[in-house]
């Protein structure tokens, strides 16, 4: 059998340096060691605002054949691959895949008092959603937009991790007008 290029898309808001992070240079090394193949390269999707949509990633296997394309969706689900997620083999209809849920906040960058954004910090934001859903998911990536920054989680559930942001969320004063949105 000849090398077959596929594309996993993964329905995931991730910034290039986080998409390799977590996804390709994993990837790449589980590949390499089963040898079915290398990741040869990634892209983002970008909406016209300049937030991510979807990131992709590039995969040379050395066959395609269903055990190998089954073990490669066991593996992206495994790094955390959200649910929405499909890949994409020649002419073949997309293949679904994907675990994880996600969970965008979004802090509202322009319409609290000048006091907030001068006393709090979104860094701080940060490390109290990653430490408030602890073991039940992880911030994966954000992005800084010209009215919000997001902060975007992915885990096994949804609606966990907003219940264990929901008190941090509500006390915080950077957090106040902030949207909570499902983004998996």
């Amino acid at each position: 059998m000849s090398e077959v290029f596929v594309t996993a898309r993964l329905n995931a808001k991730l910034q290039p340096m986080h998409r390799g992070d977590l996804f390709e240079d994993p990837l790449n090394e589980r590949l390499a060691a089963a040898a079915y193949g290398e990741v040869t390269g990634g892209g983002t999707q970008m909406s016209p605002s300049g937030e991510v949509e979807y990131a992709d990633l590039e995969i040379r296997l050395d066959a395609a054949t269903p055990d190998v394309l089954d073990w490669l969706v066991a593996n992206l689900e495994d790094l955390g691959a959200p649910n929405g997620s499909q890949l994409l083999v020649g002419n073949a209809p997309p293949r679904a895949f994907g675990a994880a849920e996600g969970l965008g906040v979004y802090l509202n960058g322009t319409d609290l008092p000048d006091s907030v954004y001068e006393s709090c910090d979104s860094n701080a934001v940060y490390d109290a959603l990653e430490s408030a859903v602890g073991d039940r998911g992880h911030i994966y990536s954000y992005w800084q937009g010209p009215s919000e920054t997001a902060l975007y989680l992915y885990g096994p559930s949804f609606d966990e991790m907003r219940a264990l942001t929901a008190a941090f969320l509500a006390s915080y004063p950077l957090c106040e007008r902030c949207r909570v949105v499902k983004i998996a």
